[in-house]
């Protein structure tokens, strides 16, 4: 029963962070995504969907928000409306992942920032 509770409280936690990010993306779609998204994870979303360097103010939630869920496959189109909260997150473990392994090669490598 432990292990159920400890569970459910990861679980809780995420579905609030889930909860949270779509209400923001939705709301104050005009606030920059910095409030709810590291530096790197901005960074690393605009450098995989644009192929192009990160331009020098941050993108706007309701931009990050599409960015991360098209990671999970959302296609974004004009009647698809706001993004839902599976391919937000499975776009938010891709972009996880990307993050880790971008700070995974700086750290081995030496290598600058690919992100911008």
């Amino acid at each position: 029963m432990e292990r159920l509770e400890r569970a459910w409280v990861i679980y809780l936690v995420i579905a609030w962070r889930m909860l949270y990010l779509m209400t923001l993306g939705r709301d104050c779609p005009h606030l920059p995504c910095e409030v709810a998204f590291t530096a790197e994870e901005g960074r690393a979303a605009w450098r995989m969907t644009t192929r192009l360097p990160p331009p020098q103010a941050p993108p706007t939630l309701g931009e990050m928000m599409r960015l991360v869920a098209g990671f999970g496959d959302f296609l974004g189109r004009k009647g698809d409306g706001h993004p839902g909260p599976k391919a937000l997150w499975e776009g938010l473990l891709k972009l996880m992942a990307s993050v880790e392994a971008l700070q995974t090669v700086h750290e081995v490598h030496g290598f600058t920032s690919t992100c911008g």
